[in-house]
């Protein structure tokens, strides 16, 4: 074979393999290719044990409705309303303020499963809301007038007020001592109470209650798919279960 055949065949080897490299699909045994492939430096082991070291993100903890003052006075007013004490964390680092504004962005906020449509009659208490004011439109009028009592009061916004200057403004609010026109002060407050309870004993997968330590400062076992081996024992406090924790089963 002459020597100049050799040689090229000897280029177009050397190329290939050079193709190859750079694409990806000699990587590590790795077969990515394309254009992706091509992007991905060769011998850049540290990069993947950066990343690995690098602390894990929640991407749930992110807001879908509430602006970035609405979502501190919700996180503020919470934290009154449940607060960290011995027995464990508080509204704040349960995720509560997160899991209100996820609710308020979904069905619950635009009351999508309950009939909203005219003739609007008082109901009774036990009958709960009744109006056509839809959730996160109440949580707007009363964030906003919570904003404008406090300023009222103490001239100063809800959250720069002290713990014992919140617990006034949310207590004027759950006696009815604001007026308002568009909404009840009290029946907010309890919309924002019940939501709290609500985010602090939800299941995880709801932004609230995180790491199940709401469940945790009560003993509840949270999504048990079964109590055949306690059942028939004393009271026996066993781990909380998510519903996260189902998955494969």
């Amino acid at each position: 074979m002459p020597e100049n055949t050799n040689q090229q065949e000897k280029n177009e080897s050397l190329t290939r393999r050079r193709f190859l490299k750079s694409s990806g699909i000699a990587l590590g045994g790795l077969a990515v290719g394309g254009a992706l492939g091509s992007l991905i430096p060769f011998k850049e082991k540290t990069n993947v044990e950066n990343v690995k070291s690098k602390k894990t993100e929640n991407y749930n903890l992110a807001l879908m409705y509430f602006t970035q003052e609405q979502f501190r006075m919700v996180e503020a007013a919470t934290e009154r309303i449940f607060p960290a004490d011995d027995n464990g964390p508080g509204a704040k680092e349960l995720g509560v303020a997160y899991f209100i504004d996820h609710q308020l962005s979904g069905d619950w906020g635009f009351n999508s499963r309950e009939y909203m449509q005219p003739p609007f009659f008082k109901g009774e208490k036990v009958q709960g809301y009744q109006g056509r004011i839809r959730r996160r439109e109440i949580f707007d009028i009363g964030l906003r007038e919570l904003q404008n009592h406090s300023l009222t009061k103490y001239k100063k916004n809800f959250i720069d007020l002290s713990e014992e200057e919140q617990d006034d403004v949310l207590t004027d609010f759950a006696e009815d001592k604001v007026n308002l026109t568009t909404i009840s002060a009290s029946g907010f407050f309890t919309m924002l109470r019940s939501s709290t309870l609500e985010g602090a004993y939800s299941d995880p997968l709801y932004s609230g209650n995180r790491n199940m330590e709401g469940w945790k400062m009560r003993n509840y076992p949270g999504s048990q798919m079964a109590y055949t081996d306690v059942i028939d024992k004393k009271f026996t406090v066993i781990p909380p279960v998510s519903l996260k924790d189902h998955l494969g089963h």
